[in-house]
């Protein structure tokens, strides 16, 4: 990803037909579909078949199937109900004429009521703090599988500044928390859709490793297999990803092969505006 514009385009469907859409893809170097493309060019099919006053609140995704990198990713949306207050789409992206994903999404219009939220954590700020990429040259030596990642996962478009040390020596299994920073690279003024786009694309970074943090003593990086299964997303307040958010990720468990990450994501002034929760399949390779 060169930068913040090439990842909107890349979200950002070609109308085929009728509530038929068609996107291309990110070639990630692990050859596969990365999951928070289709995230985001699910949600911006969706967004492209509700009326303009209507926000998304909620998202829940499959994967079923991992997507070719060299083929494009077809998504067909249904509608499900649009009400007075509320209106919900389900989409289904295929490949080669299999379903590799589906989502329902909800939306709704603007609308007062009771207000409260979880506190923000106080944490180091972000203008202090290394990259993700910067803090991988540490562990190069340490941890080279470890750095690999990372360093394959690098992109120009969301910057991510964690508040941990990436080593991680200290955690306690069931109680490790990671705090990470992230924002665009670049000033750019966009819808809130459109935010929600790329927050959804920048949630599927750290949730599922998270539940291998507590048990990282008992295995090598390169040893454990991992992939998405599900992802749900809440949005609860609009937000302005020019500035910096805070994603405050844990593991609420892990067993029988899967885990499952959660991250509460705050902006500067501390308001809560998303929550995500994400299971998947860890398995140590034998």
């Amino acid at each position: 990803m060169k930068n913040v514009q090439e990842l909107i385009d890349l979200l950002t469907l070609e109308k085929i037909d009728t509530c038929l859409f068609r996107g291309q893809n990110y070639h990630t170097p692990w050859k596969r579909v990365f999951g928070g493309q289709v995230l985001g060019q699910a949600l911006n099919a969706v967004y492209q078949t509700v009326p303009e006053d209507r926000i998304a609140h909620s998202l829940h995704g499959y994967f079923i199937l991992g997507g070719d990198v060299e083929k494009p990713v077809i998504y067909q949306v249904e509608t499900l109900r649009d009400g007075g207050s509320f209106t919900t789409r389900r989409v289904t992206a295929s490949q080669n004429g299999k379903a590799i994903f589906v989502m329902a999404a909800s939306f709704q219009l603007k609308q007062g009521g009771f207000d409260h939220q979880t506190p923000m954590p106080d944490v180091a700020q972000p203008e202090g703090l290394k990259t993700e990429q910067e803090q991988a040259e540490l562990i190069k030596d340490k941890a080279p599988e470890r750095y690999q990642r990372i360093k394959n996962r690098g992109q120009n478009a969301i910057e991510f500044r964690p508040v941990e040390d990436l080593s991680l020596g200290n955690a306690v299994g069931g109680e490790d928390i990671r705090n990470v920073w992230m924002k665009m690279t670049e000033q750019k003024e966009l819808s809130l859709p459109m935010q929600h786009q790329l927050l959804a694309y920048a949630s599927d970074y750290d949730l599922l490793i998270s539940s291998l943090s507590p048990h990282r003593t008992k295995f090598s990086a390169d040893k454990v297999f991992l992939a998405s299964l599900d992802h749900a997303m809440w949005f609860h307040r609009s937000f302005d990803f020019n500035d910096w958010l805070l994603c405050v990720i844990d593991s609420p468990s892990a067993s029988n092969s899967r885990g499952m990450g959660h991250g509460k994501i705050f902006d500067r002034q501390g308001r809560l505006v998303s929550t995500v929760m994400q299971e998947g399949l860890i398995r140590v390779k034998r």
